[in-house]
């Protein structure tokens, strides 16, 4: 899978680079130093995975995602943030831009693998703790008020709701529901289908917006 890099430290750079291109299935195609550059080099080498750093010269990464894969994006890209959590308003606006996963800095080279064999298969969220962490950091129901669904949730699809909210993953929501694997899939297709979002990072964003979880 190809890896696009951008972060304004070159260390940072540097560092991503040795641990993705140690991993036989990985391959950093671009390692650029600014918003504008992350932006030239996604479009011309359409890498699986565009790894971004919020705080870039020339175009931010809120702005990048935006302009990657944000809403109305036709063919869209996969974006992992790279954030801390000092940067409360910049990874929501990310979240809302179309950002697949999070990835904090000093998360260590597993989960940052992680984090990008995950986004490249399709998964929204990264690291359930990690995002989980993210989202009640952030979360502010009285700031931003959250859309109600297109239909009604049923009451399995509430519980399922919140168990994303917190964290789970598939496997987990299976065995907490006592429900088949492919019963949870089927249900979060229900789900982002009726609350209009693209991915479970966004019901969990949904759920914490709305007051379901706390």
């Amino acid at each position: 899978m190809k890896v696009l890099v951008a972060d304004d430290q070159e260390l940072v750079r540097t560092g991503f680079r040795m641990i993705l291109d140690a991993q036989p299935d990985i391959e950093v195609v671009a390692a650029v130093a600014d918003g504008a550059q992350a932006v030239e080099q996604a479009r011309l080498l359409r890498p699986d995975v565009c790894l971004l750093d919020i705080r870039m010269p020339r175009l931010d990464g809120l702005e990048v995602t935006r302009i990657l894969c944000g809403p109305g994006v036709p063919d869209p890209m996969r974006v992992v943030i790279v954030t801390t959590f000092d940067l409360d308003e910049y990874v929501y606006g990310a979240l809302r831009a179309g950002a697949c996963g999070f990835l904090l800095k000093d998360s260590g080279p597993t989960l940052l693998v992680e984090a990008v064999r995950a986004a490249a298969n399709g998964d929204a969220l990264v690291s359930p703790s990690v995002t989980v962490r993210l989202l009640r950091h952030l979360a502010k129901p009285v700031a931003v008020q959250a859309r109600p669904p297109r239909d009604p949730l049923t009451g399995r699809e509430m519980d399922v709701v919140r168990l994303v909210a917190r964290g789970r993953t598939n496997q987990e929501v299976a065995a907490e529901l006592f429900v088949s694997l492919s019963t949870v899939k089927t249900h979060l297709g229900s789900i982002q289908a009726k609350l209009g979002v693209r991915n479970r990072v966004e019901i969990a964003a949904w759920a914490w917006e709305s007051g379901i979880v706390r």
